[in-house]
């Protein structure tokens, strides 16, 4: 594997590509250039990466046992595996991995990196780990459950008989890809299966590999010119973190960019119908919506929770900010899903949220505080939402900070309100359903952190609920459940779920070809072209 760029090296390539000040020419034929918010990212480990823009990276890093069909997800196909069944006992699952596949250091892939890539992700149980742990395996017994039987035969042991498309669909997940177990030994430092070091490196055999990442700045890609698929249609991918969607839309207008990820409602509509640019959009299954912590004495009144939901006004949102990006939507499965609902029980009624604060003993309002990512529309949301409290006497104290910042106050629940997007990890309603609707231990040090956790919500009835619906076999009774979970959670959650994203990249007419796909790890460079 080669060594990644130095910061001198990097440098270079931005002077060369224009991003040193003064207007220049347009992009290299070979390389893509992509103005981006990427603050969120805090590792590029697959174990670990668990925000939008880092398994963006991820995904075009590694390669996974399977995936789905992007233009309709109930078909599954094969990436690093040819094939796969469940056993009689509906617990055992085999794979037969594909002969022929190398990682980027020329490694071949077996069955042995398949199984140590689950093993290392459930030991480590960082933030994605439930969604591997949540089948009886943990770091005493996954050595057992999860073997390498043949060079080419992976065997996985689950603790029941779930939904065989519940598993799969979970091992199209990020955390589940698979690594180079050769490499990522070599690099081990104090026991960590390599954690440190991945943070900053790839060790992949996907369509790219990892050439470098600066914080809140950029990475560059470099294509995988030996992918089993095929070699990529461009040589580099060079993603920029561009906060200002003012500054990515110059940018793209200047040719120093050629895709812009995050441009607004009016750049949308204005770019839309120039013949220089193409808009490309998809529905995506993120959900934005506020997390109420109840460790807050007033968000924890149930009253309160229902008068924020009133208090909001979810259609000026959709018609001032955010037309274009998102879709109102007030229910924690994504249209598509099975069990989804389009119920929008709510909208903006001041006299509804008074009184709701009246009833909570808060007839003149409370004080509180919203921790907000600084890009737009998000800081545009949490701006609207302050002027909208504030006529029932709601004193809302904006606390901006970059994604990384914002999330790991989060996920230490150290905040009052958190706003920001949530992204099925699987295409399976059980994705958002678990995270939304099961805390099954409340402490702090629990093992499993949904957001049900983080908020700080004690549910065991509605867990209980929610568990059972996973293991039903008939997709009527499960569709039936989830829409009654749904219902209540709309009522009694410390969640205000307003929308459903719409995801849009603009890009110069002479360049194509990025796929977008249904969640947030589904969006592949590798057919970008230029024309």
């Amino acid at each position: 594997m080669r060594m990644k760029l130095g910061f001198a090296a990097a440098a270079a390539i931005s002077v060369a590509l224009g991003f040193g000040g003064a207007a220049t020419a347009q992009t290299p034929r070979d390389t893509i250039v992509m103005a981006k918010q990427i603050d969120d990212i805090i590792s590029m480990d697959p174990a670990e990466s668990f925000e939008f823009s880092g398994s963006e990276v991820v995904a075009n890093l590694y390669d996974r046992l399977i995936g789905y069909d992007l233009n309709d997800v109930t078909k599954l196909n094969g990436e690093l595996a040819t094939s796969w069944s469940v056993g009689a006992d509906g617990m055992t699952y085999t794979f037969k991995i594909r002969q022929g596949v190398k990682f980027h250091s020329g490694n071949p892939v077996t069955a042995e990196d398949a199984a140590w890539s689950i093993q290392r992700a459930v030991i480590l149980n960082k933030s994605p780990g439930f969604i591997l742990t949540q089948f009886g395996l943990n770091k005493d017994n996954v050595r057992d459950k999860v073997k390498a039987t043949a060079p080419d035969t992976l065997v996985i042991v689950t603790d029941k008989a779930y939904a065989p498309t519940f598993f799969y669909y979970c091992l199209t997940a990020p955390v589940a890809a698979v690594v180079d177990s050769k490499l990522v030994q070599a690099n081990v430092k104090d026991g960590d299966f390599g954690n440190a070091w991945l943070k900053q490196n790839s060790a992949g055999s996907g369509a790219y590999r990892l050439r470098v990442w600066r914080a809140s700045d950029q990475y560059t890609l470099e294509a995988n010119k030996n992918w089993f698929r095929g070699a990529p249609k461009n040589n580099r991918v060079i993603v920029r973190h561009i906060p200002e969607t003012a500054t990515q839309r110059l940018l793209l207008e200047k040719g120093d960019v050629d895709y812009a990820r995050d441009l607004l409602k009016d750049d949308l509509a204005t770019l839309r119908n120039n013949p220089k640019y193409t808009v490309l959009s998809g529905t995506k299954g993120a959900i934005l919506y506020l997390g109420l912590n109840q460790k807050n004495a007033n968000l924890a009144k149930p009253e309160v929770r229902e008068a924020l939901k009133w208090l909001t006004d979810y259609d000026s949102i959709e018609r001032n900010l955010t037309a274009g990006k998102f879709k109102t939507h007030q229910a924690f499965l994504p249209v598509g899903f099975l069990g989804a609902i389009d119920d929008k029980p709510y909208r903006f009624d001041l006299a509804k949220g008074k009184a709701l604060l009246a009833a909570a003993g808060l007839p003149n309002g409370f004080s509180i505080t919203m921790d907000v990512r600084t890009v737009s529309p998000i800081q545009d949301i949490a701006q609207a939402l302050q002027a909208q409290w504030a006529q029932a006497g709601i004193k809302l104290e904006i606390i901006p900070g970059d994604g990384r910042q914002v999330l790991t106050k989060y996920r230490a629940r150290n905040h009052d309100i958190f706003i920001g997007q949530w992204g099925p990890d699987y295409q399976d309603p059980h994705t958002n359903a678990e995270t939304f609707a099961i805390n099954l231990d409340n402490t702090d040090d629990a093992r499993s952190k949904t957001l049900a956790w983080r908020n700080a919500w004690d549910i065991p009835g509605m867990s209980r609920t929610t568990q059972a619906a996973v293991l039903e076999q008939d997709p009527a009774k499960r569709r039936t459940t989830y829409e009654a979970v749904q219902r209540e959670h709309q009522k009694v959650s410390p969640f205000v779920i307003m929308a459903q994203q719409i995801e849009t990249a603009v890009s110069r007419a002479n360049v194509g070809g990025l796929l977008i796909g249904p969640s947030f790890d589904n969006n592949y460079y590798h057919e970008i072209a230029k024309k």
